[in-house]
């Protein structure tokens, strides 16, 4: 099996069974990493030593389907849901990218890319696309165009429309509601976010195999009761959720099948373009329990050459 082949084998089986989402941390409006320490759910909790790492332990992952418990036959499972079950995660697979479709929040979950050279490059025109609804979402879990209408808001591709170049079609498939989410316009989505964009198509340029995972956050901050609270704005007819932050984690494969990952968290924010890129590199494992999602999680972290430019 080619190294490229192996990666494909242990990433895709575990696109298909994460689902969840979760919450994490408010980060602050203070970029410079001197004088502002990641928040306690951001940084490492434990060490390696103090946990049992389940990544690679066989059948860890909560399969799509439900699995009878010990006191409950296949039967008896089919007798009880057969009515039917309330939700099971909407998954998606375009041309070039698979999401997870948050019905609640009308939002992605997660949207997963696999890039090369050859996906960046094309005459695909971008003028020939329009943002579109979703129609295979059930209409009461659809973000409508109506919805971003003077929001004040962009509609904020997470998967990229100029990472599929190399297909018409593919470009298209970015433009459907489900793989977008309400972005601040001036200073995010047009800049930082941008930059960060075209930092990954760069990497195709170092690596043969490029994947990434892309999400929102709802992340608590502190009020002035001294509490912490969840809070984040809705928008449109359908309360379309606005994010507070971003996360994008990335998979690079070298041509001797070394792999080094790179995670990034910014918020939704406007951002000072002089800001490196650098400064928004957080632990893979803040995104994981801040989301409650699972990233790469066949690939056991000491497989890496290398993890936000070190060593594991």
């Amino acid at each position: 099996m080619s190294s490229m082949s192996a990666v494909k084998s242990r990433l895709i089986p575990a696109i298909t069974t994460v689902t969840s989402i979760g919450v994490g941390v408010w980060l602050g409006v203070q970029y410079e990493r001197k004088t502002l320490p990641l928040p306690s759910v951001l940084a490492k909790t434990s060490s390696p030593s103090d946990e049992v790492d389940t990544r690679t332990v066989p059948g860890h992952l909560v399969p799509v389907t439900p699995t009878p418990g010990p006191q409950t036959s296949p039967g008896k499972a089919g007798q009880i849901m057969r009515y039917g079950f309330p939700g099971l995660t909407d998954l998606k697979s375009r041309e070039g990218y698979v999401v997870s479709y948050d019905r609640r929040n009308r939002n992605p979950h997660w949207v997963f890319e696999h890039l090369t050279s050859s996906h960046i490059r094309g005459d695909s025109d971008r003028q020939q696309c329009d943002f579109k609804e979703d129609e295979t979402i059930h209409p009461y879990f659809r973000a409508t165009n109506w919805d971003f209408k003077r929001s004040g808001y962009d509609r904020g591709h997470l998967a990229a429309a100029a990472n599929h170049r190399h297909s018409q079609t593919a470009m298209g498939d970015t433009f459907y509601l489900s793989n977008i989410s309400p972005q601040v316009g001036e200073g995010f989505n047009r800049d930082a976010w941008n930059k960060l964009e075209k930092y990954v198509r760069g990497l195709t340029k170092q690596f043969n195999n490029v994947y990434v995972c892309t999400g929102p956050l709802y992340l608590p901050r502190k009020e002035p009761d001294g509490k912490m609270y969840v809070k984040y704005e809705v928008i449109g007819r359908n309360h379309v959720a606005v994010p507070t932050h971003f996360f994008k984690v990335i998979a690079c494969e070298t041509n001797k099948g070394e792999l080094i990952l790179e995670s990034y968290v910014m918020p939704n924010d406007k951002i000072d373009n002089n800001v490196p890129l650098k400064n928004f590199l957080v632990p893979v494992e803040s995104i994981e329990r801040a989301s409650g999602l699972l990233l790469f999680d066949r690939i056991p972290r000491n497989a890496f050459k290398a993890i936000n430019g070190r060593q594991p």
